[in-house]
């Protein structure tokens, strides 16, 4: 789910949202483990096999879907999962997709970078951070919409350095 310029309440504008929920297949997978549950327990009754398996099926998913993190640009802030950073310490963000997206995700990944990398999602941003007393050089982020992440957080950058000249 993406949605871009939208007024949050008290908190600022939302200029970019997008929750990294599990793939088709990963859902498929989460499912089959309510028929497997009502498999063991159909020997002691079937009735209430049938019922655990829904509930295990049905639970796993609803679980898997919750805890799938969440991406937005609100105000002037990168919320990344439960991470957050003032869009002031941000550098330009770098799209990467295809063979340069397995790179950063592998091999071309820092080792001190603060990364939220999911599988099946091909779309990286690369996000460096210009805060000197920051260890932390980049963020590496999946995204489904990498270009939309990207123009978020750039224009929340600039809008922030732009607030912050203006002080």
């Amino acid at each position: 789910m993406q949605n871009t310029e939208v007024d949050d309440g008290g908190r600022g504008t939302v200029r970019y949202r997008e929750r990294l929920s599990p793939s088709l297949w990963g859902l498929v997978a989460a499912a089959l483990a309510g028929p497997m549950v009502a498999l063991v327990i159909t020997p002691i009754d079937t009735t209430v096999a049938l019922g655990l398996g829904a509930v295990v099926g049905i639970g796993l998913i609803a679980a898997w879907i919750a805890a799938s993190p969440r991406i937005g640009v609100i105000g002037s802030e990168l919320r990344v999962g439960r991470a957050h950073i003032d869009a002031v310490h941000l550098g330009d963000p770098v799209v990467l997709s295809g063979e340069d997206a397995r790179h950063a995700r592998g091999p071309g990944l820092h080792p001190r970078a603060w990364h939220l990398l999911r599988g099946g999602i091909d779309g990286v941003v690369v996000i460096p951070v210009e805060d000197p007393d920051d260890p932390v050089p980049a963020w590496y982020v999946s995204s489904r919409t990498p270009d939309r992440l990207a123009a978020a957080v750039r224009r929340a950058t600039q809008e922030a350095s732009h607030s912050r000249q203006l002080r």
